[in-house]
């Protein structure tokens, strides 16, 4: 699926739709160039999911920001930072990403062999003033997503 968003704010609403379809083990996996809009989408899902979205940051140097939603955490992970697939181990990565939550992992190129099996692919890309998201399913659970994140007229806007 691929989608041109206009400006930040279609951006970030198109995160607040996948924040309201996500699940509780659900894994979106962002990529892009740097300003390409990943915290931007993160916002959005996190108030999909009921954050208060001034509390979302980059989370660039912390490497993990936990989020309280109505009902699920938000595990936040930027990848940006680390050098070695091992360091990921240092963090925790496995416990959370398909853990309990949802768990938004930016930059998630950069270590490919470590991500969930299943998981959502979302890659951004600067097109004009806005952007284009390609969001693609790996797995049954993502495919099923996508038509109903499809279906959702919170797209249009």
């Amino acid at each position: 699926m691929e989608i041109y968003l206009k400006d930040s704010a279609a951006t970030e609403n198109l995160g607040r739709v996948l924040g309201k379809h996500a699940q509780d083990g659900d894994v979106f996996c962002l990529s892009g160039d740097l300003g390409a809009g990943k915290t931007l989408l993160s916002r959005g899902v996190a108030a999909g999911l009921g954050v208060a979205s001034e509390e979302v940051t980059s989370p660039t140097f912390a490497i993990l920001n936990i989020y309280q939603g109505r009902e699920l955490e938000v595990h936040h992970f930027d990848l940006y930072r680390l050098n070695r697939a091992e360091e990921l181990e240092d963090i925790g990565f496995d416990e959370y990403a398909g853990g309990d939550g949802v768990t938004l992992i930016e930059w998630a190129e950069l270590f490919p062999e470590q991500l969930p099996e299943e998981r959502l692919q979302v890659e951004l890309r600067l097109e004009g003033a806005g952007r284009r998201a390609v969001l693609t399913p790996v797995g049954e659970r993502y495919e099923k997503f996508l038509l109903e994140v499809g279906k959702d007229a919170d797209l249009s806007h």
